[in-house]
């Protein structure tokens, strides 16, 4: 036979499941998009269609609403290992389970009556997750999309190699702004060790990236990149490795010249596109990186 069958994994992909813990008259939500998959021994369904090792992708969906019951959604890391725990515990022929979660994020509304059960979705990232179990193993990468930030001054770019293509001006008081991507890698491996706090360390995490953003004086958005990455580290012991993908929102000064009327650093045009794309990985020293270094594939 002139082919092969190599890597291979299947499961249910999105699953969305909302889970309301209602505490009296006061009720906390969890908003998650779970995606399962399994591998182990699966070539002879590739190779022969037997599905003696097959456990339905139907199967998988039930479990994530069925534990989303049993055990509650303590966290997005916390419910993902429980799923890859059961995944290939108790089905021989899976070897390896990947859960992959997006966390959507509510406020409550605060009403002056009784009760406190009005929500209303948050509008800043999405959270995310991504757990991965192989019998004996965890790894853990937890992370966020789509939380956009600025810094309306307090960042310059100069002194950038020219040629007889650039045309872009030096500039000494610019807009810094971005839609952060990023993904965190725990250094929480195997059942013996103690448990991070999941929830805790999402917020501590996320406060420092701000921080870190805020703070800054940027000369370059892969410095401020640099700088959200070690302070992250520096704070967190739980944490190893931090990969960042940062899209350069541009601001771009509207030339007000030909109505009379000066623009000093006031009016801006917001490009959406083509824009510049900032990526790298942050480490602890000694570390390897394990991260994709396209996110797209996390």
């Amino acid at each position: 036979m002139p082919t092969y069958l190599g890597q291979n994994q299947y499961g249910k992909a999105e699953n969305r499941v909302v889970r309301i813990t209602r505490d009296g008259a006061v009720h906390h939500i969890k908003d998650l998009n779970v995606s399962v998959s399994l591998s182990g021994d699966m070539d002879e369904v590739h190779l022969s269609g037997s599905n003696a090792n097959v456990l339905p992708t139907d199967t998988t969906k039930n479990t994530v609403y069925a534990f989303a019951k049993e055990h509650g959604i303590e966290s997005a890391e916390q419910f993902g290992i429980h799923l890859a725990r059961h995944f290939v515990t108790s089905q021989e022929p899976i070897k390896s389970a990947r859960i992959r979660i997006e966390e959507y994020g509510w406020e409550r509304i605060e009403t002056p009556g009784e009760g406190e059960h009005s929500f209303v979705r948050r509008g800043q990232e999405t959270r995310v997750a991504q757990i991965t179990y192989d019998g004996s193993s965890w790894e853990v990468v937890s992370g966020l999309k789509d939380l956009t930030v600025m810094n309306s001054t307090n960042s310059e770019f100069w002194g950038y190699v020219k040629d007889e293509y650039t045309t872009l001006p030096e500039a000494y008081d610019r807009i810094l702004a971005t839609e952060v991507s990023s993904r965190w890698r725990f250094n929480w491996s195997d059942d013996a060790q103690e448990t991070p706090d999941w929830e805790e360390s999402y917020a501590q995490v996320k406060q420092q990236l701000l921080l870190a953003f805020a703070e800054t004086y940027s000369l370059s958005l892969q410095q401020t990149l640099y700088q959200m990455g070690s302070r992250i580290i520096e704070h967190r012991d739980e944490i190893d490795e931090i990969r960042f993908s940062l899209p350069n929102k541009h601001h771009f000064l509207v030339d007000l010249k030909p109505f009379g009327l000066k623009n000093d650093n006031e009016v801006y045009f917001a490009a959406d596109r083509p824009y510049g794309l900032i990526e790298a990985t942050v480490l602890r020293d000694g570390c390897e990186a394990r991260i994709p270094v396209d996110l797209t594939n996390l």
